[in-house]
């Protein structure tokens, strides 16, 4: 009994010191492969096609985090293309922003964004568009930065108006007259998410369009783009799953834009972004790599997680007015009693300022190793949905940033 008893000790004794050696081993790895996210920054990684960066929505300083990032990736390489969160025809108008500058036009593309992703409608988000802008003002013409955008379509609004841009003469096409005569009257709800007035408008201009595609080639300015903004209204009549059409969106366009040889930048919430199955979901970027689009290691997913944050959780509206918001404290940061990140106190015991920057995936990295830090999120009480498995952190992701100290974003609506 007492040598069983021995034996019991022994091994828990060894199961601890290997437990602790395994967090002694990830912290030094840490402290070595770590840097303060900042100007002088520089990533240390080139030779990619595809880099993403994201975190939950809807804190301040995640804006300056992609700002640095991207200054930092600029340094050796350029970024050809950027992807946020948003359908082709936002896209579009951003390029436009980006070429003049009309804050107004911002202002408008942050709030119609922001329909699919509320807590990225933020006057936060407004100047980092601005500070990016000034950016891209200072590259060489051929390094300029375009914008394109996967996401199926979050508003008609700009889908109209990117429709009409595209035909040279709408006077001899009486449907896209109708297009033209609603954007200008400017009252419609260009909700795609139920049978409004601009849905059905669109359908019956579709199907004057394929039945007549012959007779309007020639005022159509550019057929591919053209023909794509047509393929994706039509799926925003039915039913769809986001990231399968995210997937099927960016094969178009990369048909169209030849960006298997280009670097882009996309700007997604975290879980669009990890580059493995989680359980049985198949995120963006998983697709990228399980349909031969890119290999898996010219993709590098770098995901942010708050500590000591806030975020904006949802704004207030009084007879259709902004009213105020709602800030979340512990809620939906990825650190809080109730809910956290597996792994996230060694970005916290590592950690030398507000923006740190991880890199997990050298060569003999412990996040090489079985175990899914940083991927898994443990709630109270736990509610475990997926299986992990042999899963390693890298399997998922390649960098991790800490964001500390930051405030929740404000509302768009409250600039003037």
């Amino acid at each position: 009994m007492i040598t069983h008893i021995r034996q019991i000790l022994f091994i828990s004794s060894v199961l601890f010191s290997l437990l602790s050696y395994s967090q002694g081993d990830k912290e030094k790895y840490l402290q070595n492969n770590s840097s303060v996210l900042d100007v002088s920054y520089t990533f240390p990684q080139s030779n990619f096609n595809v880099i993403g960066f994201g975190a939950y929505h809807g804190s301040a300083k995640t804006e300056d985090a992609e700002l640095l990032l991207i200054q930092s990736v600029l340094k050796k390489n350029a970024i050809n293309y950027y992807f946020p969160e948003t359908d082709i025809s936002i896209a579009y108008y951003f390029n436009e922003y980006l070429r003049s500058g009309d804050e107004k036009l911002l202002k408008n593309l942050v709030e119609t964004y922001g329909t699919r992703v509320p807590q990225e409608r933020t006057v936060e988000v407004f100047n980092k568009w601005k500070k990016l802008k000034a950016i891209n003002d200072k590259l060489p013409q051929n390094k300029k930065i375009t914008i394109l955008g996967a996401d199926p379509i979050v508003t008609y609004q700009y889908t109209y108006r990117h429709l009409l841009s595209l035909i040279k003469n709408k006077a001899n096409w009486k449907f896209a007259k109708e297009l033209e005569a609603t954007v200008e009257k400017d009252t419609t709800d260009f909700s795609p998410y139920y049978d409004s007035y601009s849905k059905n408008q669109l359908k019956d201009f579709i199907a004057n369009y394929e039945a007549n595609s012959t007779k309007y080639q020639s005022l159509i300015k550019d057929t591919a783009i053209f023909s794509h903004l047509i393929a994706t209204i039509k799926v925003s009549f039915g039913d769809y799953k986001r990231e399968k059409e995210m997937c099927n969106n960016y094969v178009a366009l990369s048909k169209i834009y030849n960006l298997t040889n280009k670097v882009q930048f996309f700007r997604f919430g975290f879980g669009h972004l990890l580059k493995a199955k989680e359980g049985k979901y198949e995120s963006f970027l998983y697709m990228l790599s399980a349909n031969g689009i890119y290999p898996k290691d010219k993709i590098v997913s770098v995901i942010g997680y708050l500590t000591k944050s806030k975020v904006i959780w949802e704004d207030k509206y009084k007879d259709g007015e902004y009213v105020s918001s709602i800030n979340s404290g512990d809620e939906g940061i990825g650190d809080s009693p109730n809910e956290y990140f597996k792994g996230i106190e060694y970005l916290k015991k590592t950690q030398r300022g507000d923006i740190m920057i991880f890199r997990l995936n050298t060569v003999g990295s412990p996040y090489n190793k079985k175990g899914s830090d940083l991927i898994e999120v443990i709630e109270n009480p736990k509610k475990r949905t997926v299986e992990y498995g042999n899963a390693t952190t890298t399997d998922f992701i390649d960098f991790a940033v800490l964001i500390s100290n930051s405030n929740a974003s404000k509302s768009i609506y409250t600039l003037p």
